[in-house]
């Protein structure tokens, strides 16, 4: 099924997957991979790649589910579940190549940016992408084993609501103590009064927070403007 928002088409595991591509003005910059959350390809990542876009990157996000999307939580999460994680490992190395390879990119490696289901992969590609990853940064969401991903070679940065009633503030916090251990680069965590997904203003399970996504939204640009770089 095709998705509207697509715009570029790259080659994944002997296929082809789908994603949407934002370049700045400029024309060029560093390459941040965007994963989405468990809704899809939606307007809001595509927004999130344009707004990165205007801070100077060239942003892909790849479409996991290849085609739909959805509002609705119950539809979103068989969704979800249904998302073999090797089609997804698929999909989003080869958005690392895809991204790498553009004349556009600037830098010799790739940032990473999650949120939800998307911020659980984001420290599971890095790991897998070794050194080639050099900033990740998951919004309220962490690998589904609450296990620290080996091969990370990268800085980490983490975005958490303290009222997220999905992902608890004491599994992050644990995790993070772990995880500034099971890397070579720097961790930060950054934790909001919020609840889960306050990043989203499109607010489907209304805790859209403008304050705190805005200072997340901040940090989160400065970050990878000082670990993704030529």
């Amino acid at each position: 099924m095709e998705n509207p928002v697509q715009n570029v088409s790259f080659p994944s595991g002997g296929g082809e997957a789908f994603g949407y591509l934002a370049t700045p003005e400029a024309g060029s910059g560093p390459g941040v991979i965007v994963i989405q959350e468990w809704w899809g390809l939606t307007t809001h990542i595509a927004d999130i790649a344009d707004r990165l876009a205007k801070a100077g990157f060239v942003a892909l996000a790849p479409d996991l589910y290849g085609g739909p999307t959805t509002h609705d939580a119950a539809e979103a999460m068989e969704m979800a579940k249904k998302l073999p994680p090797a089609r997804a490992a698929q999909a989003l190395a080869g958005a690392v190549d895809h991204l790498l390879a553009l004349p556009q990119v600037s830098s010799s490696t790739a940032g990473v940016v999650g949120f939800c289901m998307g911020g659980g992969f984001v420290l599971s590609l890095a790991g897998l992408q070794g050194g080639r990853v050099s900033a990740a940064v998951p919004f309220y969401g962490l690998p589904h084993d609450l296990q620290v991903p080996a091969g990370l070679q990268c800085a980490v940065q983490g975005h958490f609501g303290e009222q997220d009633q999905m992902v608890p503030l004491p599994n992050v916090r644990k995790f993070f103590d772990r995880l500034s251990t099971g890397t070579t680069g720097p961790v930060e965590l950054h934790v909001y009064p919020a609840g889960h997904a306050f990043v989203n203003d499109e607010n489907l399970i209304g805790t859209h927070d403008p304050d705190s996504a805005a200072l997340a939204w901040d940090r989160a640009v400065s970050f990878l403007r000082e670990h993704v770089r030529g």
